[in-house]
């Protein structure tokens, strides 16, 4: 019985810890501007983002120490899944003049910052 519970409380502390959660997001981003995606402390995490946009989008790479690497374009339509670094930002950049909104499927450590930026 003992070991039921011990089991039980080790479960629902991974499942509430967001460590080992997923997330799911529709989310628009502003003509010119980013979303910004785990700009804090965290561990690895993965992104299968579909582009539901009419234009492109730019995926940077930005590692809270600073700078940038590894970027991405993103076709309309085009579905791409991308693995970020421990305390590495995943940056969504809306280049256009137009809105632009993305599907989000997120796994890993989701206890991620989320912003916009200009």
């Amino acid at each position: 019985m003992k070991t039921t519970i011990a089991l039980f409380a080790i479960l629902l502390l991974t499942t509430s810890c967001s460590i080992f959660g997923s997330l799911t997001s529709n989310t628009t981003i502003k003509p010119n501007e980013s979303f910004v995606l785990g700009n804090n402390e965290h561990r690895t995490f993965k992104v299968k983002l579909k582009n539901v946009s009419n234009h492109d989008l730019q995926i940077i790479m930005a590692p809270i120490s600073g700078g940038t690497h590894s970027p991405i374009t993103v076709s309309p339509n085009e579905t791409v899944t991308v693995k970020a670094e421990k305390n590495t930002a995943l940056v969504i950049e809306n280049k256009s003049n137009e809105g632009a909104s993305v599907d989000l499927y997120v796994t890993g450590d989701t206890g991620l910052s989320m912003g916009y930026k200009n």
